[in-house]
């Protein structure tokens, strides 16, 4: 059986597929067991909150039947955003553990860093890293490939 992040990385991988930034997320249960997984759906939603953090937050509480997931697991394959990361002390979620840092849209270790704030609403124990090479050589591939698209499309114009 795959662990959570690899789950998360084949999340990932199916979003570049459908043209979505690769990020996957999947949401672990007390016990280990996979309580909801997803990829990045934004463009394909069209809705900006479609990452795959909240749509797994959002598919394990409903599930459950409540709004909290303290003892669950989330892991993600890039440093949740700063809307990821509030979302994550609403949810209350547990614990966290992600892939790749973002220096630039980081919310968690990067930016406003909001779980370790001295208001924080709650602090999940995070760890971050985590097969952090493979998270980052999926987003590195995707936006390369990007840029070349786009390269190639202004110079057809």
């Amino acid at each position: 059986m795959k662990n959570g992040m690899e789950l998360a990385l084949c999340e990932a991988q199916n979003a570049a597929q459908r043209g979505e930034v690769p990020v996957g997320a999947v949401l672990l249960g007390p016990d280990g067991t996979v309580l909801a997984q997803a990829g990045n759906r934004v463009e394909e939603l069209h809705d900006p909150s479609a990452h795959a953090e909240m749509l797994v937050m959002r598919a394990a509480t409903a599930a459950r039947g409540g709004k909290r997931l303290a003892d669950c697991t989330l892991v993600v394959t890039l440093e949740p955003c700063p809307m990821c990361a509030a979302a994550l002390a609403h949810f209350r979620v547990g614990r966290v553990l992600f892939g790749a840092y973002d220096p630039k849209g980081g919310g968690v270790e990067h930016g406003p860093r909001l779980p370790f704030r001295a208001e924080a609403l709650h602090r999940p124990e995070i760890i971050g890293g985590v097969r952090e090479r493979d998270s980052a050589a999926l987003l590195k591939t995707f936006f390369q490939t990007l840029r070349e698209r786009e390269s190639e499309a202004s110079s057809a114009l």
